[in-house]
């Protein structure tokens, strides 16, 4: 009971100050949000931490009871199509697969490139080399299991076909490759922290680094669509928290790490993400051919049936996005 109120006194203390650091100033040129209540998910993960650190910023935007609702990993990016969840941030192929289904979800705009590794042991030096291998995910259909597929697919492997998924929780994963009982698994953030401290097995793909993933975004900030179509100026007011609390991981890592260590993850692992992650160059990347881009590989991967086409029509909605480009260039 102590440890958990020292912890919310740290997190209450933290995101004060982080909102001071990043500005007070009300936008009186619009409206209040529609709604004062607002719903994310609370995603496992250090690399979420701007969707965490915007909850001081989210007050500032006029929200004054920001709930972060428990969902089981596997159905994180389908909970924002649902009325339990009002916008998260999540995987971008994670959420594409989700649209391929009628989806009722809204792609706002991204939030960071690349933060996923592949892990392989000995046996394994690059993807191609996956073809009869195993591949540990914590669930068929996970952005791990997406994620492994649309590599596959861009090296012209069949990952159904080629590749064995086997499912294990995430800790699990990381011991079974250790003791080299499965080929690979696709960590994020602590994870390849984890590994690395570990000496454990090698990095086949970075994701922040490796091209072509790591020119693209990989989270991305989606919304209940009918809570986007109705709730506007919240939409648009949620999405700026989200990305000037993207802005404060890239320029105060140390405060960001502390927000996020509240969460329960390590601080060292926090601190080595913020400072790993490309957080502060947002605005460089293309939130449409991003979506593009992984719809075509999750297509060759056999995982989805839609065009990019299609899916972008139906489901991206860039204005608040390119609005805030503009708007927060200098911050």
């Amino acid at each position: 009971m102590q440890m958990e109120t020292n912890r919310r006194h740290v997190l209450a203390t933290l995101s004060s100050a982080a909102a001071t650091l990043i500005g007070e100033t009300a936008f009186a040129q619009e409206p209040p949000p529609e709604v004062t209540t607002i719903r994310l998910t609370k995603t496992p993960g250090i690399c979420i931490a701007p969707q965490y650190v915007a909850e001081a910023l989210l007050k500032i935007e006029g929200f004054r009871d920001i709930q972060y609702v428990e969902v089981p990993l596997d159905v994180v990016h389908r909970s924002a199509g649902t009325d339990k969840i009002d916008i998260n941030m999540g995987f971008i192929a994670s959420f594409v697969a989700e649209l391929d289904l009628d989806a009722p979800i809204t792609l706002l705009g991204g939030v960071h490139a690349g933060c996923f590794e592949l892990f392989g042991t000995k046996r394994v030096s690059a993807i191609r080399d996956l073809k009869g291998k195993t591949v540990a995910v914590p669930a068929l259909g996970s952005a791990h299991h997406l994620f492994t597929a649309s590599m596959a697919a861009h090296v012209g492997l069949d990952a159904k076909r080629d590749i064995n998924f086997v499912t294990y929780p995430v800790d699990e994963s990381a011991q079974l490759i250790a003791e080299e009982k499965v080929d690979a698994l696709m960590g994020f953030p602590p994870v390849p922290q984890e590994l690395r401290e570990k000496q454990v097995g090698q990095v086949i793909v970075d994701s922040r680094l490796d091209r072509p993933w790591s020119q693209y975004f990989c989270c991305m900030v989606a919304a209940n669509r009918e809570f986007a179509r109705t709730h506007p100026v919240a939409a648009k007011r949620a999405l700026r928290a989200i990305l000037k609390a993207t802005n404060f991981c890239a320029a105060e890592p140390e405060q960001a790490a502390r927000l996020v260590a509240a969460q329960g993850y390590p601080y060292n692992y926090a601190l080595q993400t913020m400072n790993e992650i490309h957080y502060a160059r947002w605005r460089d990347y293309d939130a449409e051919d991003t979506v593009r881009f992984y719809a075509l590989r999750l297509r060759e991967a056999g995982m989805i049936k839609s065009i990019p086409s299609k899916i972008i029509a139906q489901a991206a909605d860039w204005r608040f996005f390119n609005e805030l480009k503009r708007e927060l260039k200098g911050g």
